[in-house]
């Protein structure tokens, strides 16, 4: 009993007076708690969506920091996790829609199936890899992130100070991934049926790979070779609010080049071929503009001003387009269409997307004209010129208009009312400012722009052509002509859109 008591005492002692403490004789210097000017000031920087004061190294040496410093801040968090779902809402159910009201009855559920198929693909790829390849920096690197949170490691609840101060690093993660989700999707317009389900799958793995993940670092990686707000050493210092190059741009120019190498339709040119349910479509264009919202004002990862100013922006370009749009064909044809009313408004979202942040009302009505005409003409005029398929206008709207989005950014951007704005680290250290800053003071902008229109377009275009050779041998990019002509739901997915 003596020695079951005394090891008792043992372990007692041993479990309190732990070896890292020791019983060293060194006095414990007290944190000095933080001051209630200390807390306010933080409070002030949360509402402002800055760096919290007491959050710095230098309040750190001496104080304890603060209370909310790097911790989420939950307006901020919100709003993000409300955006991550507009954004998800514009691929499933607005984009599934969208397309596959344009698409042929015996096409429809294919495009739903490449829709969700992608989704669950691309969220794997992002879980695993994606994530950190694009927002990581163990690398080192101005092209590619890193691999310190592969398989999410060490992605939580707390902030990711890199790119925001008050928005939880899981839910940044999320928001990032529903771009991811919906680019590779957009490629699907301009293939539509006439490509097997494998193959897409297949085509889309590999170019996560080659262009997305590496074009969304060197856009918006913190040390990204053309994210000229985020990264003061950047060789081209460009501006892409949420997505004109990294989205539009990469899926629109691949589109061109794989329907292209994928072919024609069959009858393409020789029978009709018109949508199916133009019904289907003008939801799914609703829902894609609601949806924007979370994909442009989310852009600014705060529920701040700047979100507010793009929220404003995304509006006007948008229905402006819609209207040119739908004019243009009202003075050239006698008729107003849906579809035209559809198109315009898609074309003003994507050409607003680069520029919302970046650019007062006024520049988003411009903007909102030249989307309702430029790809208007890309469409009409472009597509029958050089005689491509591209079946949904893909390559028209999204190549076309992103790359005029992102050219219009250079041009409008330095006549905002505001300079580019200040978000999080974003032009807040003046050692940051650098090129940038000089480019918007001289209105030389458009350079940098040009710049990186043009590594986007030859990185899309290479990486896609080597891809679609290597996909067509390996499996095949199009079904056999008895299924393309019976219609692509039946023979792939085994079932029917409409039983009559």
């Amino acid at each position: 009993m003596k020695l079951r008591t005394w090891c008792r005492l043992a372990a007692f002692l041993l479990l309190t007076l732990s070896p890292f403490q020791g019983f060293s004789t060194e006095a414990v210097t007290p944190q000095k708690e933080p001051e209630l000017s200390d807390r306010v000031a933080d409070l002030e920087a949360y509402v402002r969506n800055a760096q919290p004061p007491t959050s710095t190294d230098d309040f750190k040496k001496t104080k304890k920091p603060g209370p909310i410093a790097a911790v989420s801040g939950p307006g901020h968090n919100a709003w993000m996790m409300a955006s991550a779902a507009l954004v998800l809402f514009m691929t499933l159910p607005g984009l599934a829609l969208f397309y596959g009201g344009l698409v042929r009855t015996k096409n429809v559920l294919s495009v739903l199936a490449q829709c969700l198929g992608i989704a669950g693909l691309v969220t794997i790829l992002w879980w695993a890899f994606g994530y950190s390849l694009v927002f990581g920096k163990s690398f080192g690197s101005s092209f590619l992130g890193g691999s310190e949170f592969f398989f999410l490691r060490g992605v939580d609840s707390a902030p990711n100070t890199d790119y925001s101060y008050w928005v939880s690093h899981n839910v940044f993660s999320m928001y990032q991934l529903m771009f991811a989700i919906i680019t590779p999707a957009l490629i699907m317009g301009a293939i539509a049926e006439r490509i097997s389900f494998r193959a897409i799958m297949l085509f889309v793995a590999g170019w996560m790979f080659l262009v997305y993940f590496p074009l969304a670092h060197m856009v918006w990686g913190s040390s990204g070779l053309m994210n000229g707000v985020w990264n003061g050493d950047a060789k081209i210092p460009a501006i892409d609010f949420a997505g004109g190059t990294v989205v539009h741009m990469s899926s629109g120019w691949s589109a061109l080049i794989l329907c292209i190498i994928l072919g024609k339709r069959m009858g393409f040119g020789k029978e009709p071929m018109p949508p199916h349910s133009m019904v289907f479509c003008m939801v799914g264009t609703g829902m894609l503009w609601v949806g924007w919202y979370g994909f442009n004002a989310g852009s600014a990862l705060a529920a701040d001003g700047i979100a507010a100013n793009a929220f404003m922006t995304t509006t006007l370009a948008t229905a402006v387009a819609s209207f040119v749009w739908a004019g243009l064909e009202y003075s050239m044809r006698g008729k107003p269409s849906v579809l035209g009313f559809c198109s315009g408004a898609v074309a003003g979202l994507v050409v607003i997307t680069p520029a919302c942040g970046f650019v007062t009302a006024t520049g988003g009505v411009i903007i909102g004209l030249a989307a309702g005409a430029i790809p208007y003409f890309a469409c009409t005029k472009l597509k029958r010129i050089f005689g491509y398929d591209d079946a949904l206008d893909t390559f028209g709207v999204h190549a076309i208009g992103g790359t005029l989005g992102a050219f219009l950014t250079g041009i409008l951007a330095p006549f905002a009312l505001t300079p580019v704005p200040v978000n999080s680290n974003v032009l807040g250290n003046p050692a940051k400012k650098n090129h940038l800053a000089d480019l918007l003071q001289s209105h030389m902008l458009w350079i940098a722009q040009l710049e990186a229109m043009i590594v986007t377009i030859v990185l899309a275009v290479v990486a896609t052509t080597i891809l679609a050779y290597v996909v067509r041998a390996l499996v095949g990019l199009r079904p056999d002509a008895d299924v393309e002509r019976a219609g692509l739901d039946l023979v792939e997915h085994g079932e029917m859109a409409y039983e009559y």
